[in-house]
């Protein structure tokens, strides 16, 4: 494997400007080009349904599968994976959540309702939504620190179902994401990314 090059900058050079600017450039025309795939994956899927998001997942994660239940996770196998984490592990996505989850219940939003002198009941009402669907990043880009910050504040808001999906490429499983997964209490697990 090549050694990494790492580039320093130094804030006070004459031409710091010009060098950040270079190496943080976005090139808007490959932003447009992930825009334009995306849309005509969406819309393929809209069309074909199961069966373009098999097609996708065979492509893309080189997972072969003839049913969408095939893809899908058994909460069992979430909690096995949290049981076979070392104390170490678990204890971190322990603390992580908790932390996650005492946080998130602050921000509770709460119903409200006066009258104005008219007569007018005026106010907020707060609900969650009946479900929701997290991607959580996969492959080489596994963070169960995404699990954690998405279901949870989700699961503090009343959300009564939560479905995620994940990328497995190659039907390799990220434990601690599983892990995370079944920390966080989540409904449904799809491999599919």
């Amino acid at each position: 494997m090549a050694a990494l090059a790492v580039r320093r900058l130094d804030t006070n050079a004459p031409d710091f400007g010009a060098a950040l600017a270079a190496l943080t450039h976005w090139d808007i025309a490959a932003d447009e080009a992930v825009v334009g795939a995306t849309r005509a994956i969406l819309a393929d899927v809209r069309k074909r349904g199961d069966a373009a998001v098999l097609e996708y997942t065979a492509r893309f994660d080189r997972v072969t599968a003839s049913s969408l239940e095939e893809l899908t996770l058994a909460t069992s196998e979430l909690d096995r994976s949290l049981s076979a984490l070392s104390g170490d592990d678990r204890s971190a996505l322990q603390f992580a959540a908790d932390r996650i989850r005492a946080f998130h219940e602050h921000q509770i939003g709460r119903s409200w309702e006066i009258e104005d002198e008219f007569g007018n009941r005026l106010g907020s009402r707060v609900t969650a939504l009946d479900r929701v669907g997290v991607y959580v990043p996969g492959g080489q880009a596994a963070y169960p620190s995404s699990v954690l910050m998405t279901v949870i504040p989700a699961r503090v808001a009343g959300v009564g179902e939560i479905t995620v999906t994940f990328p497995t490429p190659d039907g390799v499983k990220n434990p601690m994401v599983l892990a995370a997964l079944s920390i966080a209490g989540v409904d449904r697990v799809y491999t599919i990314g």
